[in-house]
């Protein structure tokens, strides 16, 4: 078994979006997650997302946008067959150093409460848990109003 991790590419979308549905715990939504909406991501952040590979198969991601400032982690997913080999420390490694590049220090997340596989990973190495903040959104636009 020998895992090659690249940078996410546009073409790897069905191969992304077929992993992400089947790793619990994700929060996907139809904008965000869509084929346009990764794109963007992509398109903006193209030195931060990453994929890892098992023979042609994608078995892993981590995405990380920037706004100069901070790092904020998107789906990082594991296959559940490589859960607990140290993949998704070596994601999480590739895309700290890719930020570190970039000049940023500081790297944050978001993780679903009905995710406790995913905040064990978090707790275990050492991302902490902020009590001094309240997490706010605003949709401010369904797909129909952008991609019209």
């Amino acid at each position: 078994m020998e895992i090659l991790i690249r940078k996410m590419e546009p073409g790897d979308y069905d191969m992304i979006i077929k992993l992400w549905e089947q790793v619990p715990g994700m929060g996907l939504n139809d904008l965000d997650d869509s084929r346009d909406g990764i794109l963007r991501m992509l398109l903006r952040n193209p030195e931060t997302c990453f994929v890892a590979e098992d023979s042609g198969e994608i078995i892993a991601t981590i995405m990380v946008g920037t706004d100069g400032r901070r790092g904020h982690i998107y789906h990082l997913a594991v296959r559940e067959a490589y859960r607990g080999k140290g993949t998704a420390k070596r994601m999480l490694d590739a895309a700290e150093e890719a930020v570190r590049r970039l000049g940023i220090s500081k790297i944050f997340l978001v993780a679903l409460k009905s995710n406790p596989e995913g905040n064990d990973f978090w707790e275990h190495i050492d991302y902490t848990v902020r009590e001094d903040i309240v997490y706010r959104d605003r949709v401010l636009a369904d797909m129909k109003e952008i991609f019209t």
